[in-house]
């Protein structure tokens, strides 16, 4: 099998591909448009520009495909089946409104009330079935739901998490009536106590299931076609990579897919130039996706929520997403205030200087009309851009209403995109404890280098890192996640007392399950890691904190102890509120375990400057940039030709196939040996 391996993110406005082979470390990227609705046709396209893929060893996928069904809605009908007097379950929440004032403002639950059946059943908390399944109810329902049109059903039984039998049996006769495996079963998708988030998270696995399970289908078939022989792969929420008869099966785990490779990517190259602490900032077509790295790791949140009412509770990184890319819009709300996002042009017909007849201004259309952004060499497909198509776009829509000249309107929705931007960047920093000051950003996607300058400057960071390619990070990301498989239980243990004989046997048990997973994935990996991870809380407390274990999956047993429990515990405990509450009695409520297959390192020097680059073969010469209110000279530079060690003084403009780099007064870069342009006050 071929030793080459590409990485394929599928964004709004681009996808982006990043080819490599482990035995010459050569590797090529590529860029093409997007095809919104019929994303695999950029897919293979992109496939197309980089050779054959019938010598590719695998195919490495992010995919945004199920963020944008749940985010537009454009999924399928889906039923579900669920205990008598459980079925208003997704529409009750927690009690949460949209809006915390007045009457107004209306949820629609994914499932609508007529698609959401019940049936005589029910299991105790403790595990005990008071009342076997109706399974004639169960195949009835089922009937009944395809009929009303249902392309994906959601079985979720109260308590189904302490005893899945009911579940079971109800599953074994749903598929008598169900002509196709998109059936999501609770205790498979989420086994672990919480009856809102297991409801919501097993009833979006099953919108998503024909979505997912079609788009995937497609994309083999076209690499059938062309007769590609190799392992094809998608990345998780979590950072990891799962087969695709995993996504098949857990499509839910797919949300926030691309962005997640972007991260996994930005930490291994701040990892590799000297910085623990990042904040990545993934500005591409339709979003600008933020999440901290401290100490070298990626943030995971136990869940997450992608609108209103749509949680999903399985592991993922921590992203924080505004509607503020290159092609979102800007406009003038009803108040008379500028506004830009969160509605996206999005790769069709994409900003106005497309020429392809959107005719309202976006973020890129600024950036053009103020010089930042080469019109005869933008990247992409496309030969050059219409800089004049996007001054008459702003000047209608912006200059205008505001009274502003067309460079006064553009300037002013970069300010207000970089306002929009700094938000979001200080929701995931200085509103959860963390200094700015300590951190870097690190900016990717087509468009984050524009707007490093204003991120440093705006937010007080102590510089900006961007990366050698940032237009294609994610693809990169992709390239070199680890295979990684995640899983729940709930426990329900107090600990003192605890039988720590038992426990031991559930965490090897568990252990074995999710390294098998990852055994089975078919990507070659140097080893397995498996962690374990407890929720604990004292007792009478509502929320838990998450404890990393000590202990290390050996021999079929794990050591575990109830002191080291404890210790574990405390530690965690202290460091979420920097107290103890001795005295209280403290319970374990679920058992978390990664198993985690590490893929062979990537090794970023493959990136460092060519020996031959010099400052005389960057130089481009100057061009005229607007910015502070006037019209500057400015020096251009070509990127990849830079050598390592060398200075850029600002103004500058740095250019690259994948995306250009902005530095402003007051900064200047600085090329690494890695070939990452460190931004840096003066």
């Amino acid at each position: 099998m071929s030793g080459t391996i590409v990485g394929v993110d599928v964004g709004g406005t681009f996808t982006d591909l990043f080819w490599f082979d482990a035995a010459t470390r050569g590797f090529r990227t590529a860029k093409v448009p997007s095809r919104r609705g019929d994303e695999a046709a950029g897919f293979m396209n992109g496939l197309a520009t980089l050779g054959g893929v019938e010598t590719l060893g695998a195919i490495v996928h992010g995919t945004t495909v199920g963020t944008n069904t749940l985010l537009e809605r454009r999924g399928p009908k889906i039923g579900v089946i669920t205990t008598r007097g459980f079925r208003d379950v997704l529409e009750m929440r927690r009690r949460d409104r949209r809006r915390t004032w007045g009457l107004w403002g209306e949820f629609v639950p994914i499932a609508d009330r007529d698609m959401r059946l019940e049936v005589d059943e029910r299991t105790l908390a403790d595990g005990t079935i008071r009342m076997a399944v109706d399974e004639t109810a169960v195949s009835a329902a089922a009937a009944m739901l395809r009929e009303r049109g249902a392309r994906a059903l959601a079985i979720i039984f109260i308590n189904a998490y302490a005893n899945p039998e009911n579940e079971r049996r109800a599953l074994d006769a749903a598929r008598a009536a169900w002509p196709d495996a998109h059936i999501s079963v609770s205790h498979q998708v989420l086994p672990e106590i919480r009856e809102f988030e297991r409801a919501s998270t097993t009833a979006i696995n099953a919108y998503l299931q024909p979505v997912v399970g079609n788009y995937l289908a497609k994309l083999e078939a076209a690499l059938a076609e062309q007769r590609f022989a190799g392992k094809f792969h998608i990345v998780q929420s979590n950072g990891g990579v799962m087969s695709t008869a995993t996504a098949r099966r857990l499509p839910v785990r797919t949300a926030l897919s691309g962005p997640a490779a972007g991260v996994i990517a930005a930490a291994a190259i701040a990892r590799a130039a000297g910085y623990d602490n990042i904040i990545t900032c993934d500005l591409g077509g339709t979003s600008f996706d933020v999440s901290v790295v401290a100490g070298g790791k990626a943030s995971l949140a136990a869940q997450t929520t992608v609108d209103f009412g749509l949680v999903i509770r399985t592991p993922m990184i921590e992203i924080t997403t505004i509607g503020a890319g290159g092609g979102s819009i800007a406009s003038i709300d009803r108040g008379g205030l500028l506004q830009v996002g969160p509605e996206s042009a999005g790769s069709v017909p994409g900003p106005a200087c497309y020429g392809q007849g959107n005719e309202r201004p976006t973020l890129t259309d600024a950036h053009v009309v103020l010089g930042r952004i080469n019109a005869q060499r933008p990247i992409g497909k496309l030969a050059t851009l219409d800089v004049e198509a996007a001054r008459h776009a702003i000047m209608t829509h912006v200059g205008v209403p505001l009274g502003f000249d067309v460079m006064q309107a553009a300037e002013a929705i970069v300010r207000v995109a970089d306002a929009r931007m700094a938000g979001a960047i200080r929701l995931v920093s200085i509103e959860r404890g963390h200094d700015p000051v300590r951190f870097a950003a690190m900016p990717f996607g087509g468009g984050g280098a524009l707007h490093a300058g204003a991120l440093i400057r705006d937010i007080g960071l102590a510089c900006a890192v961007i990366p050698r390619f940032p237009g294609v990070t994610s693809a990169l990301g992709c390239v070199i996640a680890d295979l990684r498989h995640d899983q729940v239980q709930t426990l329900n243990l107090m600990l003192d007392g605890l039988n720590t004989e038992t426990l031991d046997k559930r965490m090897a048990m568990a252990g074995d399950a999710a390294a098998s997973v990852v055994e089975t994935a078919g990507i070659a990996v140097e080893r397995i890691d498996v962690s374990f991870e407890l929720d604990m809380h004292y007792l009478g407390q509502t929320h838990t904190v998450a404890v990393p274990l000590p202990v290390i999956l050996a021999g079929g047993t794990t050591g575990i102890s109830e002191a080291v429990i404890r210790a574990a515990f405390e530690r965690a405990y202290s460091a979420a509120f920097s107290r103890l509450l001795p005295g209280i009695p403290t319970r374990i409520v679920s058992l978390r375990t990664a198993a985690i297959g590490r893929r062979p390192a990537f090794d970023l020097a493959a990136f460092a400057p060519n020996p031959d680059a010099s400052l005389g073969k960057a130089e481009r010469g100057t061009r005229k940039v607007f910015f502070g209110g006037a019209w500057h000279e400015t020096r251009v530079w070509s990127r990849l030709d830079l050598p390592a060690d060398a200075v850029i003084e600002a103004p500058a403009v740095i250019e690259q196939p994948d995306a250009t780099i902005f530095i402003e007064p007051g900064l200047r870069g600085r090329v690494d040996r890695l070939g990452n342009i460190v931004v840096e006050r003066i």
